[in-house]
C-alpha cells in the first residue's frame, strides 16, 4: 500500500450503547475496492491508573474479578474519568484512595497508552505515585470488592516475566515506573 491508498469509513452503526463504552460495527473501504465490516468499541470518558510505590520501594496492588477473563486479576488501581473533561491525574488519584485508602504528595505522569489500538479507543494515563501513605479506609462502590497488597518490585517482575500478570496497563506502568526510579 503506497501513500496515496487509505482505508475509509463509509458508514458507523450502534449496535449497543453500554455504561462505559459502546460498541458499533463500521462499514470501511479499503484500497483495494472491496467493502468490510470491522468492530469499534468507544470508551466514552478515558481512565488513568497509578502506580503506587512505598518509600521503600515496594509496590501496591490491587486483586478484583475481571468478568472479560473470569477470574481474580492482580494490576495497579486504576478507573474511568467521571467526566470527558477530568484531569487524568485527579483521576488516578481519586482511584488510588478509593480503592487502597492510600495518597501521594509525589504524583506525576508516566505516560499515555491506547489499550487496544485493533478496535477500540480507550485512552490511558499512567502515574506514579512516590512515598504513598495510608489516609483512611477504602471508599469502594456497592459494586466493587477490591483486596489490596504490598508487593517487593521484583515478585511483580516475576509476575510479569511468568505471564501471571497480564494486564497490560499494569505491565506498561510497571515497567515505565522502573525506569523512572
Amino acid at each position: 500500500m503506497n501513500s496515496e491508498e487509505h482505508v475509509i469509513r463509509k458508514s458507523r452503526t450502534l449496535i449497543h450503547a453500554g455504561t462505559i463504552i459502546d460498541y458499533y460495527q463500521d462499514e470501511m473501504l479499503l484500497p483495494n475496492g472491496n467493502t468490510e465490516i470491522w468492530d469499534f468499541v468507544q470508551h466514552r470518558k478515558g481512565a488513568a491508573c497509578i502506580v503506587p510505590i512505598t518509600q521503600d520501594g515496594k509496590v501496591l496492588l490491587v486483586r478484583q474479578f475481571r468478568p472479560a477473563l473470569e477470574r481474580y486479576t492482580w494490576e495497579i488501581p486504576a478507573g474511568q474519568k467521571d467526566t470527558v473533561e477530568e484531569d487524568t491525574a485527579i483521576c488516578a488519584r481519586r482511584e488510588l484512595r478509593e480503592e487502597t485508602g492510600y495518597d501521594s504528595d509525589h504524583i506525576e505522569k508516566l505516560l499515555s497508552l491506547q489499550s487496544t489500538v485493533a478496535f477500540c479507543n480507550e485512552a490511558i494515563d499512567v502515574y506514579l505515585a512516590r512515598d504513598i501513605y495510608r489516609v483512611g479506609e477504602q471508599q469502594l462502590d456497592d459494586a466493587e470488592a477490591i483486596e489490596y497488597k504490598l508487593w517487593d518490585m521484583q515478585d511483580v517482575l516475576e509476575l510479569i516475566d511468568s505471564g501471571k500478570m497480564e494486564d497490560g496497563k499494569t505491565i506498561a506502568g510497571v515497567l515505565a515506573a522502573l525506569r523512572k526510579l
